[in-house]
């Protein structure tokens, strides 16, 4: 196991050796991901395994957990979300490997030299795993948007139905 997360690593010497990182990275150091949420406060916790499944398959196992602060697209209000993110990618070298891959695999096309950003897939992976529209499960809508409720409004104060008004200019 390695605590510190290199730049960069041969792909295929990780698999080789088996090799496994984990620690912690601040959510800041993520730029791409820092843009979408509404503070980069926190760290994600993460881990990483480079192997060959009994197929023969390089695969890189990526675990990441990380409180995200988004804004809730009901309220407009930021919250946190803890994000759990789970996946094997399959280390391929052109696409047409893809193919065979296992079906819950997702593919990782790794370049010609096998250089491979570890920081890169776990941002990548991070946001993958974000809502496309982030709602905080606590929130409710403002007052003006939901009006008032069933026992606030009255059959007095309610406006005529704009049908029964056609009705009245139909008999005319």
């Amino acid at each position: 196991m390695s605590v510190t997360l290199p730049e960069s690593v041969d792909a295929w010497r990780m698999v080789s050796a088996r090799r496994s990182f984990q620690g912690e990275l601040p959510v800041v150091a993520m730029k791409r991901l820092g843009e979408a949420l509404a503070s980069t406060e926190g760290t994600a916790q993460y881990e990483l395994d480079f192997g060959r499944d009994e197929f023969g398959t390089a695969y890189l196992d990526v675990r990441v957990q990380a409180p995200l602060t988004l804004t809730c697209q009901r309220s407009l209000e930021p919250f946190v979300l803890p994000v759990t993110v789970d996946s094997r990618l399959g280390l391929i070298r052109s696409e047409r490997e893809e193919a065979a891959l296992p079906p819950n695999v997702e593919p990782l096309l790794i370049a010609d030299d096998g250089k491979l950003g570890l920081l890169d897939v776990i941002e990548d992976e991070l946001l993958l795993a974000l809502p496309l529209i982030p709602i905080n499960p606590d929130s409710e809508l403002p007052e003006e948007v939901v009006g008032p409720g069933p026992e606030e409004s009255s059959s007095e104060g309610r406006p005529d139905n704009p049908f029964a008004v056609l009705r009245e200019l139909k008999k005319r």
